[in-house]
């Protein structure tokens, strides 16, 4: 076999299996993107917990619930059960904790991918925002990670 044809089967066998790999998670993302997406611009709502309104922890249980994770439901408790994950090894469906009161774990969101995450505002309620956001890059605390 030519060296031409030996790199051509190496180059497809990688992306094959690229593919399968990606596909894989993909389709898990998806199932959490499809739960997210069906409450985007849903209105924050302290204690809340449904799509009639959500705190952030409230948000993120009821995503996790619909893709058969238990969550413990405040932020602090959330973090303190996930496994702790670097910001460099985030992955789509981690858990971003921050401090935004002064007072320790005061919000959480749900990493999406490309240094995004899904929270439920207090000021606009369901929505993506960038994690280098000067206001969430200043008050990130950690990531959690938990899986079904």
């Amino acid at each position: 076999m030519s060296l031409k044809k030996k790199l051509t089967a190496a180059v497809m066998g990688l992306a094959i299996a690229f593919s399968v790999v990606t596909t894989g998670n993909a389709h898990a993302d998806s199932k959490m993107d499809d739960v997210i997406d069906s409450v985007l611009g849903t209105p924050y709502r302290t204690a809340g917990t449904t799509p009639n309104g959500f705190d952030c922890s409230g948000f993120t249980s009821y995503v996790f619930d619909k893709i058969g994770i238990d969550l413990p439901r405040q932020s602090s408790a959330q973090y303190s059960a996930g496994s702790k994950v670097s910001k460099d090894e985030l992955r789509a469906g981690d858990l971003v904790f921050f401090n935004t009161n002064g007072r320790g774990i005061s919000h959480v969101g749900i990493y999406v991918g490309n240094g995004k995450f899904a929270h439920s505002s207090s000021s606009n309620g369901v929505r993506y925002d960038n994690l280098s956001s000067s206001y969430y890059a200043e008050r990130y605390v950690g990531a959690a990670r938990f899986s079904n």
